[in-house]
């Protein structure tokens, strides 16, 4: 299994996270005018803030 392109991503609704963007298709959705599998197509994801 390959490791995920946002290895610091979390669930959503994670105490102190915030959106940042997605590494695998820097933040436009899409990987080989596909819709981006880390992201979902929105370009961003979850990840700790200030060390959460």
């Amino acid at each position: 299994m390959s490791q995920p392109a946002n290895p610091d991503a979390v669930p959503e609704g994670t105490p102190n996270a915030g959106e940042s963007l997605c590494r695998k298709c820097g933040g436009s959705g899409k990987v080989d005018g596909q819709t981006c599998s880390e992201c979902d197509g929105t370009g961003k994801v979850m990840t700790p803030l200030g060390g959460a």
